[in-house]
């Protein structure tokens, strides 16, 4: 099977801060032209940070752009099952490839909510649901023995990993080894090509937004059986990634690295990421020595 990338791309504003879907389309672009897939509205995407009617609307716009030529996943997760199962319908409706349903956040989850949770939406949908886990971020977290017992759902198709622990993942591997037909994204990208080594279907990066290239030569050279190519594009991409999220929040570090490419793209919406000169200075030597300021 030809293991795929997907990039989870970033969502560009106007200086008010509202949506700039013109300049998302063109990062659009430039993710396809990499050969790279698409996820949007999640945590790369300031998606707690939009409104339930700018999620409906970017994922009609990326959709769109994207006319079929990549796959398009997009996250519906929210903290409410209700909510979310509200938003999945709008992107089942939209025509995706994939949801993508992150687990509840700010409420303290059961693993038999969870398996509720996650069930429900799946029930509500046609489109394939993909079960997101990143506990750092929302302090709930899809134990193996739960992602096993949904992985069984004639809906769910498989899971992002992006607790950044082998363990974790191993064990969702070894799911996806027993269950026919689910599959494992790989989130942490100094894992990317581990877990291609070790059974994952693909990769959802954030880095991506701002290393295209590299991330597609990553998968590139892994699907073509050249594991010294894949091994290089690798390392290349594990050192950026140490340098530039040694400064920050990695979100808003990839945002603001791709921001000093294409002030198109715009700020992050998130109240405590405010523009820093010290550490835009940082952030352009980083790129500067990876030969990325000149690309865009």
């Amino acid at each position: 099977m030809t293991k795929q990338a997907f990039v989870a791309l970033v969502t560009c504003f106007n200086e008010d801060e509202t949506i700039n879907y013109q300049a998302t389309r063109a990062q659009v672009r430039r993710q396809v032209a990499s050969g790279n897939n698409i996820m949007c509205a999640g945590t790369n995407g300031d998606f707690t940070a939009l409104t339930y009617e700018e999620k409906v609307r970017l994922t009609e716009e990326v959709v769109d752009e994207v006319g079929g030529r990549v796959k398009v996943i997009v996250n519906a997760g929210m903290p409410a099952t209700f909510e979310t199962v509200k938003l999945a319908r709008e992107f089942d409706r939209i025509g995706v490839d994939g949801i993508a349903v992150i687990t509840p956040f700010f409420i303290a989850c059961t693993q038999d909510g969870l398996v509720r949770h996650f069930s429900t939406v799946a029930d509500a949908v046609k489109t394939p649901v993909y079960l997101y886990d990143i506990p750092a971020r929302t302090q709930n977290h899809i134990e193996p023995d739960t992602a096993r017992a949904l992985a069984g759902h004639g809906n769910i198709a498989g899971i992002k990993d992006s607790g950044g622990a082998k363990e974790t993942l191993e064990a969702y591997l070894q799911i996806a080894h027993e269950v026919d037909g689910f599959e494992v994204y790989s989130g942490p990208d100094h894992l990317v090509l581990w877990a291609l080594q070790n059974g994952a279907a693909g990769c959802i990066s954030g880095l991506g937004n701002a290393m295209p290239d590299v991330l597609a030569g990553i998968l590139k050279a892994f699907n073509a059986g050249d594991i010294v190519e894949a091994q290089k594009q690798q390392a290349t991409f594990a050192a950026f990634r140490t340098d530039l999220y040694a400064l920050g929040f990695a979100p808003a570090m990839v945002k603001r690295a791709l921001y000093l490419q294409d002030a198109s793209v715009g700020a992050s919406r998130q109240p405590a990421l405010l523009p820093n000169k010290a550490q835009d200075e940082q952030i352009a030597e980083i790129l500067e020595r990876y030969r990325l300021l000149q690309r865009l």
